[in-house]
């Protein structure tokens, strides 16, 4: 309990001082200048061209360098369609569980963005909608897989695609208990020889649609639907309908024993890539004027759907959170990876965060990193 309690107190002293009062920042401080240019699309800006205090936005790169149990790696804020604020870190890191010891990162450096992955599978399973790959979220998942007929039951046969991407297929699995545990559900299945069968035949144990229970087994099926669906692995079909239209170059993915690409949480980006990702989802499936999602699909994917952990309500793969400013709830849509890697995409105020870390443990400041930025330095800033 003394460790415990030791901890606690300094996560909330290191989240206090991350975020104190800054004085305002000379405009010859480096910290403000506008991230570099880099010919790939993004726009750049100084944060008060964007409307933002740079007292608090210059300040956040200074503190996370004090705060070196965060590990924070990369941080980067668009608003208003132009990225404002980038900073890359040195930290311990991994790929993929493989160490990789101490890395300065930088803005040309692919990072692990782990469950965040999910969040862009749903936006090719909205592109697939939208071209008649898939005809309909209520088609039975079973229906893709006739290989398995061994496991047919009346129970399974109610699961639908719809029930992966809201992560509430009522199989029994467990992602509570810590990744190093090799009893961990998801450990198990990077294990099996064959991943989709190992998920298909999981016991049923809630009604299908009825309760929120986190099963990387859900978009792994979905990228195999995709896969025979369209005739292409979800990293090719990834690159070709999201990618290239969004000017990203450097995609890097993790792969089964079997060959087949983990649509679940296999993939490494740059961040300020990732952050493309967030600005599509902010300017309703448009980058540059070309509508690469469905707006509607936009909508309905970050729409609340069900009850998740803590704070959060999830839809399609992203999760809902809220923040308070002045009294003011502020709505904000989240991609979250292991790690404490975040999008964090805050329509009412047209903002993209990313945030990159190495804590590949069960710490809070994993959470905690992301939303001290988001809370403390961020959403203020935008005051009018």
């Amino acid at each position: 309990m003394g460790d415990a309690m030791s901890l606690l107190g300094r996560i909330i002293l290191c989240s206090v001082l991350l975020m104190a009062g800054t004085p305002a920042i000379a405009q010859t401080n480096p910290e403000c200048a506008a991230p570099a240019t880099l010919e790939d699309g993004w726009a750049t800006a100084q944060p008060q061209e964007q409307g933002l205090d740079p007292s608090l936005i210059c300040a956040i790169g200074a503190r996370l360098s004090a705060w070196k149990d965060a590990d924070v790696h990369a941080i980067v804020i668009a608003r208003h369609g132009a990225l404002v604020y980038e900073k890359y870190f040195a930290g311990e890191d991994q790929n993929w569980g493989k160490r990789l010891g101490r890395v300065a990162y930088d803005a040309s450096m692919v990072h692990d963005l782990r469950s965040i992955t999910k969040s862009l599978t749903s936006l090719v399973v909205g592109v697939a909608l939208d071209r008649g790959w898939i005809k309909s979220l209520d088609a039975p998942v079973l229906s893709f897989f006739p290989e398995y007929a061994d496991l047919r039951s009346p129970e399974k046969e109610r699961i639908t695609l719809q029930h992966l991407l809201m992560m509430s297929t009522g199989l029994e699995w467990d992602e509570t208990i810590p990744y190093s545990n090799p009893e961990n559900s998801e450990n198990k299945l990077y294990e099996a020889a064959d991943p989709y069968r190992f998920v298909l035949e999981r016991p049923v144990a809630e009604p299908p649609g009825a309760v929120f229970n986190y099963v990387t087994g859900a978009p792994t099926l979905i990228g195999a639907v995709l896969h025979k669906a369209t005739g292409k692995p979800i990293d090719q079909l990834e690159q070709e309908v999201l990618f290239d239209p969004l000017g990203i170059k450097q995609a890097e993915w993790t792969h089964f024993d079997n060959g087949d690409t983990m649509a679940g949480g296999g993939l490494r980006l740059r961040p300020r890539d990732l952050a493309k990702i967030g600005q599509l989802v902010l300017a309703h499936g448009m980058w540059n004027g070309q509508q690469i999602v469905p707006a509607a699909w936009i909508e309905a994917s970050t729409k609340p759907r069900l009850n998740a952990y803590g704070m959060y309500f999830y839809g399609y793969y992203w999760w809902l959170g809220r923040s308070l400013l002045d009294g003011r709830q502020i709505d904000w849509i989240a991609g979250r990876g292991y790690g404490g890697q975040r999008l964090i995409i805050v329509p009412s105020e047209d903002l993209v965060m990313v945030v990159m870390a190495g804590r590949y443990d069960t710490s809070p400041l994993q959470e905690i990193a992301s939303l001290s930025v988001l809370n403390r330095a961020v959403l203020p800033a935008t005051r009018k």
